[in-house]
């Protein structure tokens, strides 16, 4: 009898065999669970931006390399476009993409490299003074709309003063204006800048503030985000205009000023009288619109991607399809251009229908039948005038032929005593009595003279002239 040592096979271990989606479900897993948000550094290469809009690329050092994505949501939040060869700082978690079994970084956020620092310094100070309520709108003064005196407080030989006053003498060479020496770069320049603030508004000699520097890198305009700045700023008495490097730069002090102009050449224009004065200010109000609105909603971005971290959301399985459907991109482009332009026959077609039933004419026409009708009523009105007319004629001819007024006109009188009363009876007067004779034109005052009682009318007719 032969022996083995082979098991019989429903007593045989069985194989937990791994499919690859599961291997890479679960070493992503494992990925994101073991790796905590992190920020790196590192050379951008291999840059893409498809028509998703999401952001692809390397990040690389002398030794290594690692794959990177940065989906739409997250880089249209960032003020700069990622260049090969550009050294960036990112906060990213550590991921895989299951399609492809790729080791990956999927970043959040992104700054250029040496400026980090300072930018999660500023970002600090910039809550905790919008918690102290230094940035809000009711502590903002409003400019005086004619000024007499301006002082600007800025480096005595730098731009920002020649571009300053070339600006005032173009626009109100009346004003006047008083220069307040400070230095706008290093680390003693923020103490000194404070130190001015508080002495020129205590001098109370002007009007309005210009705090103004030309442009830099954010180390160079870092006087300005320093808090005691910001603080001597809010206590100032007198309104205060930030004009601190390009349009592009924000400083602390932009945002606890009372205006923010975006360079110190339109903080004059601000402060300077002008028939564009009121364009200007409500640009300048739109500008400062945008700003906030674009704080805010970094902000909430920011609470968003907080909270994204801690739920588990089907948006990271979106961003997955999102890359699969990135991979196919180039295949559905004729596709879709091929549908908008059937769409765009479409619509030209329906247009062209929608041109042809306009009512227009049919209003033309009714106001054509409009002015018919009218022309109708008003000849109609006078052929009914002119019928009423005639048959009025007979009526006046009627009452003319009996009327006492025609009677008299055919010779006749009427005769009244002097009481008024009318005489009918000859006998009813008496010899030297005055009587009124009506005529047909005129009255006659009569004295009787001789009475015939008893004749009739005909009796008296009187005989023509012989």
């Amino acid at each position: 009898m032969k022996t083995t040592n082979q098991l019989p096979m429903d007593l045989a271990p069985r194989r937990d065999v791994y499919t690859i989606s599961r291997l890479n479900r679960e070493a992503r897993a494992l990925l994101e669970g073991r790796f905590p948000l992190i920020w790196i550094e590192g050379e951008v290469s291999n840059f893409a931006r498809p028509g998703s809009g999401h952001w692809y690329f390397t990040l690389k050092d002398p030794q290594a390399q690692v794959r990177c994505a940065m989906f739409r949501q997250n880089n249209m939040r960032l003020k700069f476009l990622p260049q090969d060869g550009m050294h960036i700082l990112a906060r990213a978690r550590v991921s895989l993409y299951e399609g492809r079994g790729e080791f990956q970084l999927v970043v959040e956020h992104a700054e250029p490299a040496g400026e980090g620092l300072l930018r999660m310094q500023f970002e600090a100070l910039k809550r905790k003074l919008a918690a102290e309520g230094l940035f809000e709108d009711a502590h903002k003064q409003p400019l005086p709309l004619h000024p007499r005196t301006v002082g600007v407080i800025t480096s005595p030989t730098g731009a920002a003063i020649r571009d300053i006053l070339s600006v005032l003498r173009r626009r109100a060479p009346h004003l006047g204006v008083i220069v307040y020496p400070v230095p706008v770069q290093g680390a003693a320049a923020a103490p000194q800048i404070a130190a001015m603030i508080d002495t020129a508004d205590a001098r109370q000699e002007c009007d309005v503030f210009l705090l103004a520097r030309g442009g830099g890198s954010l180390e160079d305009l870092w006087p300005f985000n320093e808090e005691v700045v910001a603080r001597a700023i809010h206590a100032c008495r007198t309104p205060i205009v930030s004009g601190v490097g390009h349009e592009i730069d924000f400083t602390i002090a932009d945002f606890v000023a009372d205006v923010r102009a975006p360079t110190p050449s339109a903080s004059a224009e601000l402060v300077s009288p002008d028939r564009r004065e009121l364009l200007a200010r409500l640009r300048g109000l739109e500008s400062r619109l945008i700003q906030l609105t674009g704080a805010l909603l970094a902000r909430q971005h920011e609470r968003m991607a907080w909270l994204s971290r801690r739920v588990v959301h089907p948006g990271r399985r979106l961003q997955e399809l999102a890359q699969r459907l990135d991979d196919v991109y180039a295949r559905m482009g004729s596709a879709a251009q091929s549908l908008m332009h059937r769409r765009h026959v479409e619509l030209a077609r329906l247009s062209s229908r929608l041109a042809a039933l306009s009512p227009a004419q049919r209003l033309i026409y009714l106001r054509g039948q409009l002015a018919q009708w009218r022309l109708r009523l008003v000849q109609t009105m006078r052929n009914r005038l002119q019928q009423e007319a005639a048959r009025l004629q007979p009526a006046i001819r009627a009452l003319h032929a009996v009327s006492p007024l025609a009677t008299l006109e055919r010779g006749y009188a009427i005769v009244a005593d002097a009481r008024a009363r009318i005489l009918r009876d000859a006998g009813a007067a008496r010899i030297g009595d005055r009587v009124t004779a009506r005529l047909a034109h005129g009255r006659l005052k009569c004295t009787v003279e001789e009475i015939f009682p008893g004749e009739r009318p005909a009796d008296v007719t009187p005989k023509p002239d012989a």
